[in-house]
């Protein structure tokens, strides 16, 4: 009961944190910064539900963060649709692609797998790039409205959107916390440790990972729907393999499998690289080397790391306890003995 509220205590002081941010620093590029963070977190959460729960990894996310993105674009620019409607038919629209993906892709495995959604992410890249009618091309798309205003809250400001992400945020971190602890996160679980074993319970394997893939698909097109909107203005680069690499930088960093890696490895990065920006080209000298021990000596990231320490200690001070209550039983029963001689 103590470590749930110890849990909950600290969640609630990152998101008060975030809340005051704004007040505490009065620089608009630390909140342009925080605030793109947000939106990776959101996309690397998808990421994490298929790789770390379900144990598929998936090159293809970028692709499908850039699906949300030209689909709000295109819906609220070229055919003038209401921006809330605009944005939840882009996660519609990036779920129904992630389907149609899924329904052959998850037919592979392993290496397999990867390489297969790598050349759908890089097909997405290149439709999106070569269709100049639809998508502009290499001009991109420019003149993506700002979120509309709900009643006499407006989102016209930098500040206005960063409550606005940082709400999606919040809200996306509560639903993966809800599905990692159902009966289908317990089975995407089952899935990434044995899917033979999986499959000799009962469980209908394609069925949960069809499901883990368009739920991952479906946080990607809200984070590229997000990015979208703040930004104004994207090109077909925000579909690029790069992209995706970042995104498994974040997650591997921060931990892959648990639920505080996303917000951990994004902020971690992020942070350090624009710290480390006035290295210019040589940055990546010192962040490359950092990066690699960090994989080598923490696998399971720094989110991943702190579990295992938490859970040692746990074990520590269970065998102590253990180990006392031996040696008070003996001597209380001595005790008592002498008593009864004595008696």
């Amino acid at each position: 009961m103590m470590s749930f509220l110890k849990k909950r205590g600290w969640v609630f002081g990152l998101i008060l944190l975030a809340i005051v941010f704004p007040f505490l620093s009065q620089n608009d590029y630390f909140l342009h910064v925080l605030t793109l963070s947000f939106i990776w977190m959101i996309a690397v959460y998808g990421l994490n539900l298929l790789a770390g729960y379900t144990g598929y990894l998936s090159l293809a996310h970028a692709g499908f963060f850039a699906v949300g993105a030209y689909a709000l674009g295109l819906l609220t620019v070229k055919a003038g649709i209401n921006y809330w409607l605009a944005l939840v038919l882009a996660c519609l629209i990036t779920c129904a692609i992630g389907f149609l993906v899924g329904l052959v892709a998850l037919r592979t495995k392993e290496h397999f797998f990867a390489i297969y959604t790598l050349c759908v992410g890089y097909i997405i890249y290149l439709v999106i790039d070569k269709w100049d009618s639809l998508t502009g091309g290499v001009r991109g798309l420019i003149g993506i409205p700002a979120p509309a205003n709900i009643g006499p809250i407006a989102f016209d400001t930098d500040l206005s959107q960063y409550y606005l992400i940082l709400f999606f945020l919040i809200l996306t971190v509560l639903v993966m916390y809800r599905i990692v602890h159902s009966l289908s996160g317990r089975t995407f679980i089952a899935i990434r440790n044995s899917e033979e074993l999986a499959q000799t319970i009962g469980i209908s394997t394609m069925k949960n990972k069809l499901l883990a893939f368009v739920l991952s698909t479906f946080f990607a097109g809200l984070a590229g729907a997000l990015y979208a909107s703040f930004i104004r203005f994207i090109g077909p680069d925000i579909g690029y393999i790069t992209i995706i690499f970042d995104f498994l930088t974040y997650l591997l960093v921060g931990g892959i499998g648990t639920l505080a890696g996303p917000i951990v490895g994004t902020f971690l990065i992020v942070t350090v690289s624009q710290s480390l920006q006035f290295l210019q080209d040589y940055r990546m000298l010192i962040f490359g080397p950092l990066l690699t021990l960090l994989i080598i000596f923490y696998p399971r990231g720094i989110a991943g790391a702190f579990i295992d320490w938490r859970m040692k200690r746990s074990l520590k001070k269970s065998v102590a306890m253990k180990q006392k209550k031996r040696y008070v039983q003996p001597q209380a029963d001595s005790d008592t003995e002498k008593r009864i001689k004595e008696g």
